[in-house]
C-alpha cells in the first residue's frame, strides 16, 4: 500500500543581474492569488534542482544557475490547496524576466521591502533569505520539527 504524503515543490529566489536585492517574483495566474517566487511542483523522476531550473525557466523566461538551498519549508498551512513542502533555492539570472507558462506577470522587487502581495510564505522565505545574507544561515529550524 502506498503511504498518502504531502505534494513536493520547489521555489526559487532568483537574484537578478549579480544584485542580490534584486529578487525576481511572479504574479500568479492560478488561485491562490498573489505575488510569489517562481516554482511549481516536482515531476515524477525529476531531482529537485532540476525542478527548480525548469519551473524558474517556464515561469520567468530565465536560464538560472542553482547556487544554494536555502531551507526546506513544510508547514500544512503554507498552501490553501492542501500540505506542500518545498525545496527553496537560491539561484542567479542574467537577463529581464518575461512572464511565461502560469505567470502573469514578473518584476523585480527588494527582498526586504517587496511591495506587493505575497501568496503562501513566501514573505517568510524573503524574510530568511535577507537572514541568509546576513548571517550566512539558511532557513531555522521550525519550534516544533
Amino acid at each position: 500500500m502506498r503511504p498518502s504524503t504531502p505534494l513536493l515543490a520547489v521555489d526559487t529566489l532568483i537574484r537578478l543581474n549579480g544584485d542580490p536585492h534584486g529578487i525576481v517574483l511572479i504574479e500568479r495566474r492560478n488561485p491562490p492569488p498573489g505575488w510569489a517566487l517562481p516554482g511549481g511542483f516536482v515531476d515524477v523522476g525529476e531531482t529537485l534542482e532540476a525542478a527548480a531550473v525548469r519551473e524558474a525557466r517556464e515561469e520567468t523566461s530565465l536560464d538560472v544557475r542553482l547556487v544554494a538551498l536555502l531551507g526546506c519549508y513544510s508547514d500544512p498551512a503554507r498552501d490553501s490547496r492542501g500540505h506542500t513542502v518545498s525545496a527553496v533555492f537560491i539561484a542567479d539570472a542574467d537577463g529581464e524576466p518575461q512572464a511565461d507558462d502560469d505567470a502573469r506577470n514578473a518584476c523585480c522587487v527588494d527582498p526586504r521591502d517587496p511591495g506587493v502581495t505575497l501568496a503562501f510564505d513566501h514573505a517568510r522565505i524573503l524574510a530568511d533569505y535577507v537572514n541568509w545574507l546576513k548571517t550566512g544561515n539558511g532557513k531555522p529550524l521550525d519550534e516544533h520539527g
